[in-house]
């Protein structure tokens, strides 16, 4: 009996007089990397990973390591249940470390967030061309050369081109300007082997982006039909989901409207995130929704979206937001926001790597008489 007492979080108080046991809440710490230190309303209390008994109360938790970036969060301790402190930390000096060599153009990432598709325009006609790099191949770290061309210079001129990936990331639509603004010359890529003579498909095009729409409705409902009814018609209704969270178990959207999402579980979950939401949304602005839990939490106020990019990390509880040039990390509730990229880049251009090892942004290093190359920004 005394056993399961104890496991539950009881302990014995031993305050004069007293002598009974007191129910506790149990705290579990952890990081990556491990060994921080952890400090409870800043007093250092134990290292991670660990677990600590705390009376019922809220806590100031901040977790530590010489080299990263500090982690802190106020979390709610509840008798008998079990909270969690999870830090990711990110090291205060990265490595930079470039993977392209030629100049990259106008990259674009695929919709499963593994592969790149980028210009050369740099070197030879057969040289130049369309290339595709993907970062599930680990030897692409330092060995440039094995991304993938799939189609060159010496029939089309891929020079100012822009890409875009099909809904099931299969084909590359390489986007010409020509005199008229309205109408570019559009070309259609296999993007998993090289194409010797590129496919004009500006006056088909139609037929093609049909195709490409019904993949992406069948897959936007087929995620929807995962929510239970009520937020299913509220969703439909209020938001405009913009991405997934790798795991599926949250999205990003914007507010269509002016609504109030109204509590989906109850009773609400034990144990759960206790950061601040806003449930009352405002039209335009973007928020985070966490299924498991049921909660909302803004992300980015509606006059901010213009300017800034939010992209989900691989590991579905952080997010990317690229700013001001600046690319920056919170987690999905907007805790610890940290900047790990001030330098120069160009424009928006930044994606994660899908081990979460690393950032890739596109950068000349600040020299305008060079080409900008993709470059690594380690995250270990």
């Amino acid at each position: 009996m005394i056993a399961i007492f104890y496991g539950k979080g009881y302990r014995l108080d031993f305050t004069p007089g007293k002598g009974i046991l007191k129910g506790t809440g149990l705290l579990v710490t952890t990081s990556v990397p491990d060994g921080a230190q952890v400090f409870i309303n800043d007093h250092l209390t134990t290292a991670t990973n660990n677990t600590i008994n705390l009376p019922p109360g809220q806590y100031k938790v901040r977790i530590f390591k010489d080299g990263y970036f500090p982690w802190e969060k106020t979390i709610d301790v509840e008798k008998e249940v079990v909270s969690k402190a999870e830090a990711t930390l990110f090291p205060t000096t990265p490595k930079l470390e470039s993977i392209t060599e030629t100049g990259a153009l106008s990259p674009t990432i695929d919709p499963s967030f593994t592969k790149i598709a980028y210009v050369v325009a740099s070197q030879s006609a057969r040289k130049n061309g369309i290339y595709v790099l993907d970062m599930g191949n680990r030897s692409l770290l330092t060995l440039s050369s094995n991304a993938t061309q799939v189609a060159d210079g010496t029939v089309v001129s891929f020079d100012n081109a822009t890409l875009s990936w099909s809904p099931d990331g299969k084909q590359i639509l390489a986007s010409i300007p020509t005199t008229n603004p309205n109408r570019p010359t559009l070309y259609l890529l296999d993007a998993t082997t090289f194409t010797s003579t590129p496919k004009d498909v500006t006056e088909t095009i139609d037929a093609t982006t049909t195709t490409w729409s019904t993949l992406l409705t069948q897959k936007q409902n087929a995620q929807l039909n995962t929510l239970k009814p009520t937020l299913k018609a509220f969703a439909m209704s209020n938001m405009t989901i913009l991405s997934w969270s790798p795991d599926e178990t949250k999205f990003i959207y914007t507010a269509s409207n002016a609504a109030t999402l109204q509590q989906i579980i109850n009773p609400k979950i034990i144990g759960a995130d206790s950061m601040t939401e806003e449930r009352n949304l405002s039209k335009g602005s973007m928020y985070v929704y966490d299924i498991k839990e049921d909660k909302n939490f803004l992300l980015l106020k509606a006059d901010q979206i213009p300017s800034q990019k939010a992209m989900w990390f691989p590991d579905s509880k952080h997010i990317v937001v690229v700013h001001d040039k600046r690319v920056d990390i919170r987690e999905y509730d907007g805790a610890n926001n940290t900047t790990l990229f001030a330098g120069p880049f160009v424009d928006s251009y930044a994606f994660p790597w899908p081990t979460g090892e690393q950032i890739v942004v596109l950068t000349n290093l600040g020299n305008p008489d060079i080409l900008p190359n993709l470059y690594t920004i380690s995250l270990k």
